[in-house]
């Protein structure tokens, strides 16, 4: 399971920051930094399938000339962020206190670590918390038993919420405006053969888990895999993310995967809702 991040969709996310629905404070022109913006795309520009740039690649890839990401490289290489050869050009490990300054200084996973705990003692599969970022859902808390240690989604992992349990259960729950410029926004791929990859098709598909209240996604990302989860509402109604379990299909139909595991995981989702 790769993590993907694309340039397209942080730019998409950008353009959107004001846009109602999407969590993000309005920001007045004056109060832009251009080059902040810009220095945060150069080091998305690194993802899978691009690990070593040159400037003129990086460049390309956020719309800048070679000169200017050029002396963006240089200075996130100068503060240990980017390392280089002369030539190429590749992230450090010190990008990750980015993403560990969120997973430590953040309410929301902390919260909900006990209760993924909970789920992985009642089901014995790795339990996940997921958010949505633009067009993908990010898992950002985990819980499992040693033996999961070394499976599944890692913490930060990126996936297409059209094709997650817990990204349909966070879509579910957008208001009908809210879903309409997500649509909008994100056009939909193919995976599997199991993929909803129609707008209409998955329109109809998240207003019956709306009125369920819960997701079972099988195939649409990977061939013999599931996952389960559930929206995380807080006492307003208002979605904060999904609780989900991912686990393989193998000899399980899917009624009994859900008698067993999604007892569990609406229990959780009951106990946060007065916590979040």
């Amino acid at each position: 399971m790769n993590s993907r991040t694309t340039i397209d969709s942080a730019r998409a996310a950008t353009a959107a920051a004001s846009a109602p629905g999407r969590g993000h404070p309005a920001l007045e022109r004056r109060d832009w930094i251009a080059g902040l913006e810009k220095g945060l795309a150069i080091i998305e520009a690194f993802d899978d399938q691009h690990p070593r740039l040159t400037a003129s690649q990086a460049g390309a890839r956020c719309g800048l000339t070679r000169t200017a990401a050029r002396r963006y490289l240089l200075t996130l290489a100068h503060l240990g962020y980017v390392g280089t050869d002369g030539k190429l050009f590749w992230l450090m490990p010190r990008i990750m206190r980015l993403g560990h300054a969120y997973l430590e200084s953040a309410r929301l996973p902390r919260q909900v670590q006990p209760f993924l705990q909970r789920i992985v003692g009642g089901t014995q599969e790795i339990a996940y918390l997921a958010v949505l970022d633009g067009e993908d859902a990010v898992y950002i808390a985990r819980g499992g038993s040693p033996r999961h240690m070394f499976e599944g989604y890692m913490l930060g992992t990126r996936v297409p919420a059209q094709v997650t349990a817990a990204g349909l259960a966070i879509l579910s729950m957008l208001s009908e405006p809210s879903l309409n410029e997500w649509l909008l926004a994100h056009p939909l791929r193919a995976f599997t053969s199991f993929t909803v990859s129609s707008k209409d098709q998955l329109r109809a598909e998240l207003k019956r888990c709306r009125r369920q209240g819960w997701v079972l996604s099988e195939q649409q990302l990977e061939l013999n895999h599931r996952g389960i989860a559930v929206p995380l509402l807080d006492r307003n109604n208002d979605v904060h993310g999904a609780i989900s379990v991912t686990m393989p299909i193998n000899q399980e139909s899917s009624e009994d995967a859900v008698k067993r595991v999604l007892p569990v995981l609406q229990e959780a989702a009951r106990g946060l809702r007065n916590l979040i």
